[in-house]
């Protein structure tokens, strides 16, 4: 392989690595809330076809709602990153000596020499924008963002309804073709290789170990289940009667 076909490579998966945290993210709540809402109704009692609508519906409403939240969220440190780009840019333009000064001290503050520091200076503020962005970096300590608030809430949004169906597939399937198995038992067996799969990939986010995401994946999504199965259980009781 040559050297430009692995660069190629290696910026293709960075370019796109930076997203799965996203989709990881979206996925466990995607799993959790739904897995959850079917716990909910199995332990109330409810009719499949009941479960189908209430899953569904949680299912799309919620991941809308979270892919809002991720959009607006990364458009928000865009907007903030940009206003105070302007007003340094503006700061500079206005007072290019205490600008000059405040960055030779930032220089100071890092133990380089007066030699360095001058020829540093001169160098960062003879372009304005690199003059900007050193002050960004170095005084406010803001990077830009690098993500796009579309590919946010778009990864978001798929990644919360592709392992949110999970749970659900199972009582499709029955209402269309019929299921011979218990439901629940069947829907929790998927449900759980869900966690298992989001639960990997959120080891390559977190960097730890595979095992340790997977259970901790894994817990989550039964405790929460529990929780729903139980209160579901004691309010059909209550009730209904």
């Amino acid at each position: 392989m040559s050297v430009s076909s692995t660069s190629s490579k290696s910026s293709f998966l960075d370019r796109y690595q930076q997203y799965l945290g996203e989709f990881v993210y979206g996925g466990i709540d995607g799993s959790v809330t739904t897995f959850a809402v079917v716990a909910g109704a199995v332990g109330a009692g409810l009719d499949s076809a009941i479960i189908i609508i209430l899953g569904f519906a949680n299912l799309l409403a919620d991941g809308f709602s979270m892919s809002v939240g991720a959009y607006l969220s990364t458009k928000s440190e865009l907007d903030n990153y940009d206003k105070h780009w302007k007003i340094e840019a503006r700061n500079i333009e206005q007072f290019p000596e205490q600008e000059k000064e405040r960055l030779q001290q930032i220089y100071r503050d890092k133990g380089f020499g007066e030699s360095q520091i001058n020829n540093i200076v001169e160098t960062i503020t003879s372009n304005h924008e690199l003059w900007v962005d050193t002050k960004m970096k170095e005084g406010l300590c803001m990077m830009p963002e690098q993500k796009s608030p579309v590919a946010m809430g778009g990864v978001t949004y798929l990644s919360f309804v592709l392992i949110g169906l999970i749970p659900l597939m199972v009582y499709v399937w029955d209402y269309i073709w019929g299921f011979p198995a218990d439901l629940f038992m069947a829907s929790c067996v998927l449900t759980s290789l869900g966690f298992i799969f989001i639960g990997f990939l959120k080891t390559y986010v977190t960097e730890t170990s595979a095992i340790k995401g997977i259970i901790e994946t894994l817990t989550l999504g039964a405790i929460a289940a529990i929780v729903a199965y139980v209160v579901g259980d004691v309010l059909e009781k209550i009730i209904i009667g």
